[in-house]
């Protein structure tokens, strides 16, 4: 038996209600480009709209302009979506309070989560929506998921409960270790105040 490798989210599709529902929330709320518009293929009582969520990756909705939204919290049974995680910079996480209130959108707050901060909120048909930006940029040649793994691998070393800034940073230094090369025979921490 092998192994299936994936190598990223292709598109992830949601059932929507009417289309200029979608297309107001998708990129009038969240910025997403509208970039392909289709039936869907295998209902033709449905619309296919596509948007890009900013990493050239794929968001599509199902529209039917005979099905109404519903503002309820989507389920959060086993095997249902429990939330949607979106990436945004610094600088827009710290505008999106304003922002999301401006539009009477309830909220969250901004939540620390240690390697992120995050805001949740619901889409107009009751999915909850994370946007959360990185407390940290990976070293060259690493993504987010190599220093995941590796703070991840030094908190568990050290008891701690939680990952922390000091686990991340940690990670980024052996990262860039690992990676680079140097010419200096001891590359520790050292005081040249002393």
């Amino acid at each position: 038996m092998r192994k299936i490798q994936v190598q990223g989210v292709h598109h992830i599709t949601l059932m929507g209600a009417d289309r200029q529902g979608s297309i107001d929330f998708w990129e009038g709320v969240l910025g997403m480009p509208f970039i392909f518009d289709q039936p869907n293929l295998d209902d033709p009582d449905e619309g296919h709209l596509y948007f890009d969520p900013g990493d050239g990756r794929l968001i599509t909705i199902f529209t039917n302009e005979t099905r109404k939204g519903n503002r309820n919290r989507t389920p959060t049974d086993a095997g249902c979506v429990h939330h949607l995680a979106f990436n945004v910079s610094k600088a827009t996480l710290s505008q999106t309070v304003e922002r999301l209130e401006a539009r009477g959108i309830g909220h969250s707050g901004i939540k620390d989560r240690g390697f992120m901060d995050s805001i949740y909120f619901k889409d107009p048909l009751g999915l909850l929506i994370e946007l959360a930006c990185y407390r940290f940029e990976p070293p060259m040649g690493c993504s987010h998921a190599d220093v995941m793994i590796t703070a991840h691998k030094i908190r568990v070393a050290a008891g701690d409960y939680n990952i922390q800034q000091t686990h991340l940073a940690d990670a980024i230094e052996q990262l860039v270790e690992q990676r680079q090369q140097s010419l200096s025979t001891n590359r520790s921490a050292q005081d040249p105040y002393a």
